[in-house]
């Protein structure tokens, strides 16, 4: 293994417990669950790791929580093994996280700003207005046709996570994601999934959180990364800082390119992607992407031995 890329988790990989193993086992994560909780002026470390599962499900807690356990992680790994990654990206929320591990966006602003990112999406549309489901088993061709057809002046529905060739999340109004759903079934789709979310994530019913969130970015003191972040809108580097506001501000509104970005860094000769933060969401996407793609996942402090063992003997 020459070339290392590291990923970020987003919403969907949160459980109650995430995190408490490494804050048990390392001063390092210690310290950056004590940040949040100053940062955010609530116990973010206590419903991480105890819940209720509920509570650490909407979307403005979600999201802080993720953000924190996966930097927890990160700084153990980068306090414990060397490593310098090729390359960086997260999954949606993820991303944050990518530029705090580039050094683009420091923790306490990110964290700050994923809070109130979840609470603009949750306010952006009344509760049961919006929906999001994964379709399993069609191709995005299929799938982009399929949302056209199911999409009206007053419904929308549109492809949202492209997370690997047959595996598709859709987003918009809920009539419309409804009708979509019943179209994919009949177009051959081996499942079709309801997400649990509170918000119809990267669809146009995203457009009034994006430009709160604009307004909160244009605050943000952006740095030039450290090793190059390849974006969710573009799938590409980002070439210059002055492009991560809008970048991130697109983001709300537009597919997260999952696909894309594995198959560009498999391009860019990464030949080890190593998943930092809670669950292995991301690592099975990669490898239903780039079978032959090596993969590790830090999500537990139990892992950390297994990785620098792995890393050593290749």
């Amino acid at each position: 293994m020459n070339k290392i890329a590291f990923v970020f988790p987003g919403q969907g990989s949160q459980s109650a417990g995430m995190g408490k193993s490494f804050y048990d086992s390392f001063a390092a994560a210690r310290e950056v669950y004590d940040e949040a909780n100053d940062l955010l002026g609530y116990d973010l470390k206590k419903l991480s790791f105890e819940g209720p599962q509920a509570e650490l499900d909407k979307t403005e807690n979600t999201q802080p929580a993720l953000l924190t356990a996966s930097i927890a992680a990160l700084r153990v790994l980068n306090d414990n093994v060397k490593i310098t990654p090729e390359c960086l990206a997260g999954h949606s929320l993820g991303e944050y996280t990518a530029l705090v591990a580039a050094g683009a966006l420091d923790f306490s602003d990110a964290v700050k700003l994923v809070h109130l990112r979840g609470r603009f999406m949750q306010e952006s549309v009344p509760f049961g207005t919006g929906k999001m489901c994964a379709v399993l088993g069609l191709d995005i061709d299929t799938v982009k046709a399929i949302c056209a057809s199911a999409s009206s002046g007053a419904a929308t529905v549109v492809p949202a996570n492209i997370n690997s060739p047959e595996q598709i999340v859709i987003s918009g109004h809920s009539a419309a994601v409804d009708l979509a759903a019943g179209l994919a079934k009949e177009r051959g789709a081996k499942r079709v999934i309801p997400l649990q979310v509170s918000a119809p994530s990267h669809s146009p019913l995203m457009e009034s959180a994006a430009r709160k969130l604009d307004e909160e970015l244009k605050k943000i003191d952006f740095r030039e990364p450290s090793a190059p972040v390849v974006t969710n809108v573009e799938a590409e580097t980002i070439k210059d800082r002055s492009e991560i506001r809008t970048l991130l501000t697109r983001q709300l509104t537009n597919p997260v390119r999952w696909v894309d970005i594995i198959r560009k860094m498999k391009r860019d000769g990464v030949d080890a992607i190593i998943e930092i933060g809670p669950n292995k969401v991301l690592t099975g996407l990669v490898k239903r992407i780039e079978k032959e793609m090596n993969t590790f996942n830090l999500s537990e402090a139990g892992d950390l031995d297994r990785i620098a063992g792995e890393l050593q003997k290749a």
